[in-house]
């Protein structure tokens, strides 16, 4: 599961003689049985039961669907090895043979092949020793399994990490590829005006190809920027691609307000609406994409949206140096603070009178159905007049109540 892929196996858990845990759709008998490595051997009832002795006599459809039988790792390494030894092999080992291997051993393993049917197919290995799930072993089992899969994580996390970096491969390949995607957007949106104002692509003169030309040449060019300044700031610095994109976005739209100002184009109020919406796009835009699924108060939201707009609009000239436009926008966004300020105050007096009005609500509520007939009567008149009711059409007395109903 660490590696990412599909948990397969199912620990049953309910003492089945058949099976103990069940992989996708094998069942898996398991023995960690130091008698006999697990296997068991004809003999008494309890003996059976303690290896895979029992399972097979009482249940020998288990190999047939498919089970399998697991014992510990080095276990297995022995019956393979018992059960591939000849018998002359077998009449020389003694007691003091190493990994426990006797006669009385290789007699009982090929025993059990021949009595149960079962092949050595049937058996698979554990990945631990025996040794390893023993009572006071398996604390010392688990960590070192623990240990195990962090050092995995681990690695898996730097590889990661290593192909995530960036380079200066893949910032070109990006550059070009928006430079390529923005300059083509240029070329079709021209030729697709000049087609909505008539003009056949035949009847295109030079000076009409020459405008394509500029504007794709400019669209280009600020792809290119566009795709180098994004990928460098969401690569290199921890600012996220959207917002990356949106600075480089309003500081387009910024300069191009800033030349028309120089140019006596627009006057100061117009710049300042102009860049005011233009980095409001942006803002709304990033800010709504960083915020994701959070819900948050809409007061709340309009200030951080002109905030950020506001944020925007005075960096880029900053950045740019243009120091008339940070005169303008300074004195502007000042303007901006001090009417945020106001509504805040504002906004939070509401809530006072609303927070107020809702605990009066509340007890006169609890008033009107006190226990207490006399209280509660007296408590529904007020109640009455606080929800606006008309005072004619409040019932005010026991002789009033009988009139409206008896009437």
């Amino acid at each position: 599961m660490i590696k990412g892929l599909k948990a397969s196996c199912t620990w049953i858990n309910d003492n089945n003689p058949q099976a103990d845990i069940q992989r996708d759709d094998v069942l898996i008998q398991l023995k960690f049985v130091q008698k006999n490595f697990g296997i068991g051997y004809k003999g008494s009832e309890r003996t059976e039961a303690s290896g895979f002795y029992y399972t097979l006599k009482y249940h020998p459809e288990f190999l047939k669907q498919g089970g399998k039988l697991m014992t510990s790792k080095d276990y297995y390494e022995r019956i393979i090895r018992l059960y591939n030894m000849t018998q002359e092999e077998a009449s020389k080992l003694t007691r003091n043979s190493p990994d426990g291997l006797t006669y009385t051993a290789w007699r009982e393993v090929h025993n059990f092949f021949e009595t149960t049917g079962a092949t050595p197919a049937d058996i698979e290995p554990s990945l631990l020793t025996n040794s390893e799930v023993q009572k006071g072993a398996i604390a010392k089992t688990i960590q070192k399994e623990e240990a195990r899969l962090k050092e995995i994580d681990q690695q898996r996390r730097m590889n990661a990490v290593e192909k995530s970096k960036p380079t200066a491969k893949e910032g070109t390949t990006v550059t070009a590829v928006s430079a390529v995607l923005e300059g083509g957007t240029a070329f079709c949106t021209r030729v697709i005006q000049k087609r909505k104002d008539g003009k056949k692509i035949s009847e295109f003169t030079a000076k009409d190809w020459k405008e394509i030309g500029i504007d794709t040449t400019l669209g280009t060019a600020k792809g290119g920027i566009r795709g180098a300044v994004v990928y460098a700031l969401s690569n290199f610095t921890a600012t996220p691609a959207n917002v990356a994109t949106g600075l480089v976005t309003a500081t387009f739209g910024v300069m191009s307000q800033a030349k028309l100002l120089r140019e006596g184009m627009i006057d100061d109020e117009e710049f300042l609406i102009n860049s005011e919406a233009l980095c409001l796009d942006v803002s709304i835009s990033t800010v709504s994409a960083l915020l994701g699924q959070t819900i948050i108060p809409i007061p709340v939201l309009g200030a951080i949206i002109g905030n950020t707009a506001g944020m925007f609009l005075y960096d880029i000239a900053k950045s740019q140096g243009l120091k008339q436009e940070q005169a303008l926008i300074k004195n502007y966004q000042a303007e901006i603070t001090s009417l945020n300020e106001v509504l805040e105050e504002q906004y939070k007096s509401l809530l006072r009178m609303l927070e107020e009005s809702f605990k009066k609500f509340k007890s006169m509520m609890e008033l009107a159905f006190n226990p207490d007939i006399n209280k509660a009567f007296e408590a529904s008149i007020e109640f009455a007049r606080f929800n606006g009711v008309a005072e004619e059409r409040i019932l005010k007395s026991k002789t009033e109540i009988d009139a409206y109903f008896l009437s």
